[in-house]
């Protein structure tokens, strides 16, 4: 299998655990900015930590630095008005992804989402990961949550900066050219473009100045690292495959800790041989009912796996939002990208790989504490005999998803 992303040293991941660890130093970018800020996300909820964060982008825009946002229009299919005024009179620049429109889901065009976390400061500092812009301890469908989100993010510098520049400024120019070709605005399209090519320069400098000052300043500990993207044009495959190919070469250890668990024949294979031939497989899965398809649908792939020998426990300490894994002890990652359907063949997607054993070691403990303290072990023996009613529904759910995926023109 031919590497997906070759991993290039030079950079510093920091892991962040939940909005208490993530939005105090995506603020902290937000207001060290000095000319520009990027941010997309699936969610983007303006209640306690989310207000935080908005404020921190109008305060931005306020002193003259460029912000950009743009929403996924599943996740947020509009702002509320009191904050779309003060964006506008402060100049972020803010737009809604593929809103759903009068037929909605009917559409399966429109099932294909922006589901990537990215946000880019200044082409110096950048964050990646599984967390909306979402406070921790609320859920626009369940309200006040007892306990925090569970989720993580990295906190990047260094030259993969410059990647996620890149895909941040390509993928608002391409959604400024579509809606200026609309307009017949080509003039306004040409602008844009060269606004992007400028911006994607300056990032460069700033990168190249971030490493060379991190080499003066004799910081240690720069990782192996890159950044691995999925859309539906030229990285169908490239995250389900990061993964087959870790699992595929792991000899010890696999841990994956996934809000949304339903992977296809190939990684369900990847897996059970690994068990097979030895390597000790754990899964963190979703314990509580969030979504009928979501939560249902992933119940029937239980059973071969739980033969092979794998270990399954369903978080229940609160909503399990996490999208990681840490295999053999050095290789991790940490991303957007559940293991199902909706991420791994129509959304748009971003993880950070990681191969270091200091980052994995900080993961892999946190994982270890989430599966002892805050999860159920899932017994096989119980599985098998589980109620009719239960095996109902996730037969039920599966049988949906595969004709929604068939509707949809796409095989898994």
């Amino acid at each position: 299998m031919k590497i997906v992303s070759p991993l290039a040293t030079g950079h510093q991941v920091q892991l962040l655990q939940g909005g208490q660890e993530f939005f105090p130093a995506l603020i902290d970018a937000i207001d060290s900015a000095t000319h520009e800020v990027r941010l997309e996300t699936y969610i983007f909820n303006v209640v306690a930590a989310g207000a935080k964060v908005a404020a921190a982008m109008e305060r931005a825009a306020q002193r003259g630095v460029s912000v950009y946002l743009v929403m996924d229009g599943v996740g947020t299919p509009s702002l509320p008005p009191e904050w779309a005024g003060r964006f506008d009179r402060a100049r972020v620049q803010w737009r809604i992804f593929r809103p759903l429109g009068r037929l909605g889901v009917l559409i399966p065009s429109r099932w294909r989402r922006l589901h990537r976390k990215l946000c880019v400061v200044d082409g110096r500092v950048a964050f990646c990961g599984g967390l909306n812009v979402l406070d921790d301890l609320y859920d626009p469908n369940h309200g006040e949550l007892e306990a925090p989100r569970f989720d993580f993010a990295v906190r990047v510098t260094g030259p993969m900066v410059q990647a996620m520049h890149e895909a941040t400024a390509q993928f608002w120019w391409r959604f400024q050219v579509a809606s200026t070709a609309r307009q017949s605005d080509f003039p306004a399209a040409w602008r844009a473009l060269q606004e992007a090519v400028t911006l994607a320069l300056q990032a460069r400098i700033d990168a190249d100045t971030t490493a060379t000052a991190t080499a003066a300043h004799g910081m240690d500990h720069a990782v192996k690292a890159a950044l691995v993207l999925r859309d539906n044009v030229h990285n169908r495959t490239r995250i389900e495959r990061s993964y087959r190919q870790a699992i595929g070469s792991a000899s010890d250890e696999i841990i994956i800790a996934n809000a949304y668990f339903f992977p296809g024949r190939k990684l369900r294979k990847g897996l059970i041989h690994a068990a097979q031939r030895g390597v000790r497989v754990r899964l963190l899965l979703q314990g509580r009912y969030e979504y009928f398809l979501q939560y249902h649908a992933t119940r029937p792939v239980y059973g071969a796996l739980l033969a092979a020998g794998v270990e399954i426990y369903e978080y229940t300490l609160s909503f399990h939002h996490a999208k990681v894994a840490v295999i053999d002890a050095h290789w991790a990652t940490v991303g957007s990208s559940n293991l199902d359907p909706l991420s791994l063949l129509l959304a748009r997607e971003a993880n950070v790989v990681v191969d270091d054993a200091v980052f994995a070691r900080d993961l892999r403990a946190r994982l270890q504490q989430a599966m002892t303290e805050g999860s159920v072990r899932v017994d096989a023996a119980v599985y098998a005999h589980r109620g009719w009613r239960q095996r109902f529904l996730d037969r039920l759910a599966l049988a949906l998803t595969r004709i929604l995926l068939f509707l949809n023109g796409t095989r898994y």
